[in-house]
């Protein structure tokens, strides 16, 4: 017996809008619209685009212990974080391999909200619950949450026509912002190597929120946005995707995540691991497609005759054209090298590059 999807609170519009649902962590979301995945990926790199992340997770900790328990959960140092900042983390297993990559918003010295992976959400919340202590007041609040991102070069103009209230610095965020009757959380943060806001209401305000940004966002070039282009921006951007460049069996430092992990803060689950393991013997590199074909995730990468690891992610990117990522040995990351990428069993040659792909203008 399958599991019933679930659906977002703006699942309405996106039908409404022409958008093509397909199933995703559980949910049903439109992988595009009309205008193509290529048509939304310019979109968001020249003007602005609009997606629905409400399938992400949001875990809040409140109370005296709640610092304790996120230092402990989380390798990055959260001693440090201001209130109304943002900080990013991977989530370790007492091996050193990654449960999940997250997002930490801090409200005050005992209110935090971690926002996690949508497929990984039920997994966290039990690893979170297993690991609590103290005086810690956790709850998973996922689903009375609504969240959506505007992205582009274009958001900031078209969110002043909305409010005076927006972050200026990257990963901080303003709370209870009021948008036309609604408590908005706007943090300037996202998933697209572009400027951009992620906003949050309840759940019962999602379609209302959707609709004021999409009548603003008309005179800014306003292009609704699907999963296919998240997919390629996030990869010409090199933001890693739990699941391809980073599990539960791949180390931050050998995905190249080395400078979110303080090794000289309190313990944290997983330190003794990496303490132990010394140098990464892989590394996530950049692959630029010089020969015809298209990489995807999965395809063996070859030097010197033999196999040296395998692609993560991969496809054609509107910008940048034909790039993969891919976790190799330890000896092949210095940009300029020459190996192959077995595609449909035919070695086809690529170059190795600096990452990100992409830089915005």
């Amino acid at each position: 017996m399958t599991e019933e999807l679930q659906k977002t609170p703006l699942y309405g519009r996106h039908v409404e809008h022409g958008g093509k649902m397909v199933p995703f962590a559980g949910f049903l979301l439109p992988v595009q619209y009309e205008a193509g995945v290529i048509g939304e990926h310019r979109a968001v790199r020249e003007n602005v685009g609009l997606f629905d992340v409400s399938h992400m997770g949001e875990v809040t900790f409140k109370g005296p212990d709640a610092l304790s328990n996120i230092q402990r959960l989380l390798c990055n140092d959260y001693s440090t974080l201001a209130d109304g900042r943002v900080r990013y983390s991977p989530m370790l297993n007492v091996s050193g391999g990654v449960i999940d990559d997250v997002l930490v918003y801090r409200k005050a010295q005992d209110d935090y909200m971690m926002v996690v992976n949508a497929a990984n959400r039920h997994k966290d919340v039990a690893h979170i619950f297993i690991s609590r202590f103290g005086n810690a007041e956790i709850e998973d609040i996922s689903d009375g949450i609504c969240q959506l991102a505007l992205q582009g070069p274009r958001a900031e103009r078209m969110m002043q026509t909305i409010t005076n209230q927006l972050p200026q610095k990257y990963y901080s965020f303003i709370d209870s912002v009021k948008l036309d009757g609604m408590d908005c959380l706007i943090s300037r943060t996202g998933y697209t190597g572009e400027d951009g806001f992620e906003l949050y209401v309840k759940a019962e305000d999602g379609e209302k929120l959707f609709d004021l940004l999409y009548r603003h966002g008309r005179n800014f070039g306003l292009q609704l946005c699907g999963l296919g282009c998240r997919d390629t921006l996030r990869l010409e951007a090199a933001m890693p995707l739990y699941g391809h460049e980073m599990d539960d069996t791949v180390t931050p430092p050998e995905t190249g995540l080395d400078r979110f992990v303080k090794m000289d803060k309190d313990d944290f689950i997983g330190r003794r691991a990496l303490l132990e393991m010394g140098k990464p013997r892989r590394a996530r590199i950049g692959l630029k497609i010089t020969g015809r074909g298209i990489a995807r995730e999965h395809c063996p990468v070859i030097a010197g005759g033999k196999e040296i690891g395998m692609t993560t992610s991969g496809t054609h990117c509107p910008t940048m054209g034909a790039v993969a990522m891919a976790l190799v040995d330890a000896a092949w990351q210095e940009p300029g090298q020459t190996v192959q990428v077995v595609i449909r069993n035919n070695p086809v040659d690529a170059k190795i590059v600096p990452l990100p792909f992409y830089h915005k203008k």
